[in-house]
C-alpha cells in the first residue's frame, strides 16, 4: 500500500436552485396574487474524520468533487428539490487548507 499523506483536491458546493416567479389565475377571484415556489437548497461538503483511515490515497486520482444544484421552484407555491450533501472522509489527524488560509484542523 503506497503511503500517501498530502492531496490537493478541488471541492465546490452545490448552488442553490433559481425561484419561479408565477401569479395565481382563476375566474372567480380577481386578484390571485403570487404562487412561484422557492429553489431548492444546493448540497454542501463535509470533512469527516474517520479512525479506519491512515493515508489520503483515495483523493490522489479523484481530485474534483463537487455537489449537485438544487432543483427550481415551479408555480402553484411548489419549491425544488434540496440536492444531497457529500460527505468526505479524511484521518482522523488531518489539516485542510485553502489558497489564502487554514480552513479547518482535525483532532481526535
Amino acid at each position: 500500500m503506497k503511503f500517501v499523506d498530502e492531496a490537493v483536491i478541488d471541492i465546490a458546493a452545490g448552488n442553490g436552485g433559481a425561484g419561479c416567479m408565477s401569479f395565481r389565475r382563476e375566474k372567480c377571484i380577481p386578484f390571485g396574487g403570487p404562487n412561484g415556489g422557492n429553489g431548492g437548497k444546493g448540497g454542501d461538503i463535509w470533512f469527516v474524520g474517520d479512525r479506519n483511515l491512515n493515508t489520503l490515497i483515495d483523493y490522489r486520482y479523484a481530485r474534483r468533487h463537487e455537489a449537485r444544484n438544487g432543483e427550481a421552484g415551479r408555480g402553484s407555491d411548489q419549491f425544488g428539490a434540496a440536492s444531497e450533501d457529500i460527505v468526505l472522509r479524511v484521518p482522523v489527524v488531518h489539516r485542510t487548507s485553502g489558497r489564502p488560509r487554514i480552513l479547518a484542523t482535525y483532532v481526535w
